[in-house]
């Protein structure tokens, strides 16, 4: 791995280790720039929650390098409390039955 991988490794680590609830999307809440980035943030509001992000858009160490953190190709990928959750099908499923939203209040209350 070259330096330029190490360093945007280990800011992932940080920014993944550091908020209970992040997502890394195309674009932003406020604008989704992608029908999947969309649903999951629509989702994730629907908790009625704070969750940090990651604009892959224009943090183009982070989309290219993310994939090899957590061996997860697409976008958006949502970690909490450390851990990678999953993708739009993953969440929206985990919406469906109620899952998401005990994940994300037990991460906000931690």
């Amino acid at each position: 791995m070259s330096d330029t991988q190490t360093d945007v490794m280990d800011r992932i680590k940080e920014q993944v280790e550091s908020n209970p609830v992040i997502l890394y999307m195309k674009g932003t809440p406020q604008m989704p720039m992608c029908g999947f980035s969309m649903r999951t943030v629509e989702a994730l509001k629907a908790c009625n929650r704070e969750f940090a992000f990651v604009n892959v858009i224009v943090d183009m160490e982070i989309r290219e390098n993310l994939h090899r953190y957590a061996d997860w190709p697409t976008f958006p990928q949502l970690y909490v409390k450390g851990e990678l959750v999953g993708g739009c099908d993953i969440i929206m499923d985990m919406a469906e039955n109620g899952e998401l939203q005990s994940l994300v209040e037990e991460a906000a209350a931690a």
